[in-house]
């Protein structure tokens, strides 16, 4: 259905629920492009400065792959004022396949709901949303999926399980 931008913002829509306590993003440095300002409008929406509700994982300096442990611990640094964790499942640039598992597990944990941009996961890698407890994802089909430019993309929505 629609599009994975369109698919993106429904899901925000329903699963980003900013408090003034709870109103962090946590994403992965330099999203991929349209997910950046996907979050933007989201945070712009609900009155926020994207700047600090935005929360970016960086590489450590001189890698090119982000550290499941770095990611878990940005988690727990903002773990108090977090609302959502969105990342791309695979990356767009290195193709680092992020573990999503362990991932979003520390999320959950913390309180917040997780999400997955999976546009260059889905059709790629094996995928166990709902076993990893994911509350929501979303991807395109036209990518390894084959269909081509324009075609319908897809969301997952998990039924809610607490730790």
């Amino acid at each position: 259905m629609n599009t994975l931008s369109v698919n993106l913002h429904l899901m925000l829509v329903s699963f980003y629920k900013p408090s003034t306590k709870r109103f962090k993003i946590l994403c992965e440095e330099k999203a991929f492009p349209s997910d950046q300002y996907m979050l933007k409008s989201q945070v712009k929406f609900h009155g926020l400065d994207a700047d600090e509700a935005i929360v970016e994982v960086k590489k450590r300096e001189g890698e090119h792959f982000w550290r499941t442990e770095d990611v878990i611990a940005k988690i727990n640094e903002v773990e108090d004022e977090l609302a959502l964790v969105l990342i791309g499942g695979v990356n767009y640039y290195n193709g680092q396949v992020f573990d999503m598992k362990a991932i979003t597990r520390a999320g959950k944990l913390a309180g917040a709901n997780v999400g997955w941009d999976l546009a260059h996961g889905a059709g790629n890698i094996e995928l166990k949303l709902h076993e990893w407890d994911v509350d929501f994802a979303a991807w395109c089909s036209y990518k390894y999926m084959n269909s081509g430019p324009g075609n319908a993309s897809g969301v997952f929505i998990n039924e809610p399980v607490s730790y």
